[in-house]
């Protein structure tokens, strides 16, 4: 019988401790490297894998409640769509603030369905909106605006609150292009740090169209699986916030509408968009 003084015993389970804590950091890393993941499109546009998996939604307040989502995998932009991507598809670039790298703004809510169509037919997919009636297929294949819960998944990033960095709110400046620091105008995409995944600009710079209809009370009914938003309505949503726009609206859970759908005289140089498409 071997005897194991209590010295030499607690050498042991430490020594096993440890080995457990790197195996599992070991994994841990494994697993968020394989899970977000970035591609190249055919027409030269980054996008970032964004797996399924469930958030809370909302912020808690009477528009956004906290209520559980699961949410499919999607590829979505890791840019702002910039006016260098209008350009490639010979499309008018209709911005205020010009520049290549800057994102496309005074963009209706039409004319981004329109560039999704154009950019899935660019690629060979089959585009998602039906331009009659502006109804999207969600089963195709091609581009389309992410739906308000994709969006907010997307811009949480594993994290839970309005901020996906913590806890200090004044790090805004780090990762937004808003009111305080804007100049007025935008700037660059990705000027400013990404998210967690990856996604810049998820905050400021320009708001950013989802496909939903705004319905302020949507949340209270909406289905728990991949909510894409009311039948119809008279505004569509946007997220994010803008260069124009005060913390109070630049960050993940904030709630803002506008009814610019197609009409030319009240388009805003404060909305852009980025696209979506559905995963593997």
């Amino acid at each position: 019988m071997i005897i194991i003084s209590p010295e030499d015993y607690m050498k042991k389970i430490i020594s096993l401790m440890c080995i457990i804590f790197i195996l599992s950091s070991l994994s841990c890393k494994k697993k968020t490297e394989t899970s977000i993941k970035e591609i190249t499109t055919k027409s030269g546009i980054e996008m970032i894998f964004v797996p399924e998996g469930e958030f809370i939604m909302g912020d808690g307040s009477a528009d956004a409640p906290l209520h559980k989502v699961k949410i499919s995998s999607f590829y979505m932009d890791k840019y702002e769509v910039t006016q260098k991507m209008y350009k490639t598809l010979d499309l008018p670039n209709p911005s205020h603030f010009k520049g290549e790298n800057r994102p496309a703004e005074m963009v209706a809510w039409i004319n981004a369905a329109i560039y999704c169509n154009e950019r899935s037919i660019e690629e060979g997919l089959t585009p998602c909106y039906d331009e009659k009636t502006w109804e999207c297929n969600f089963e195709a294949n091609g581009y389309r605006l992410p739906t308000e819960a994709e969006w907010e998944y997307a811009a949480k990033a594993g994290t839970s609150g309005k901020l996906f960095f913590a806890p200090d709110p004044k790090n805004l400046k780090n990762y937004a292009v808003f009111s305080k620091n804007s100049q007025g105008k935008t700037e660059t995409a990705g000027s400013k740090k990404p998210n967690p995944w990856g996604f810049f600009d998820i905050y400021g710079n320009v708001a950013e169209w989802c496909n939903d209809f705004y319905d302020k009370d949507y949340y209270k009914n909406s289905p728990s699986k991949d909510p894409r938003g009311p039948k119809n309505g008279n505004e569509r949503v946007i997220r994010g916030g803008s260069w124009n726009d005060s913390e109070e609206i630049v960050n993940s859970t904030a709630r803002s509408k506008d009814p610019s759908l197609s009409d030319a005289c009240i388009l805003r140089d404060t909305i852009g968009f980025r696209c979506v498409r559905k995963g593997d």
